[in-house]
């Protein structure tokens, strides 16, 4: 069930980078890469199918943060990853909102990369409720 009233504050970028440099992990890590999910106008079924469709005006947004959880310890699993923090928003969003933020550290371009379209995938796909208001 969407809570409509607990919007977040999106999280400072800078201070997750300088908290995961921090870590004794961090000599291991070459790269961070940081995805920032966004409220866009154009609708899923038109950006992806291109079926012409109504605007999008906002989203309600939740999230099941046992699932998330799950997703972050299967991806700090995989080959080269040191670091991953998420932070997901919750309630009714409105265009340009921030949905979502994820940092991956790793050793090299390819693991991070993969780990973060992996961990992306898993929460779009498994750990979260969108309906896009138009």
């Amino acid at each position: 069930m969407i809570n409509v009233t607990s919007k977040k504050v999106s999280p400072s970028i800078d201070k997750w980078l300088k908290e995961a440099k921090s870590e004794s992990k961090a000599l291991n890590e070459g790269m961070y890469l940081v995805h920032n999910g966004i409220v866009r106008q154009s609708s899923r079924a038109k950006v992806r199918q291109g079926v012409e469709d109504d605007n999008v005006k906002g989203m309600d947004f939740d999230y099941d943060a046992a699932k998330v959880d799950q997703s972050v310890a299967e991806t700090k699993k995989m080959n080269g990853i040191f670091h991953v923090r998420v932070w997901l928003n919750q309630g009714q969003l409105e265009v340009g909102e921030d949905i979502m933020y994820v940092l991956i550290g790793g050793d090299i371009r390819p693991h991070t990369i993969d780990a973060l379209q992996f961990l992306v995938a898993k929460i779009k796909n498994d750990c979260v409720k969108e309906i896009e208001k138009k």
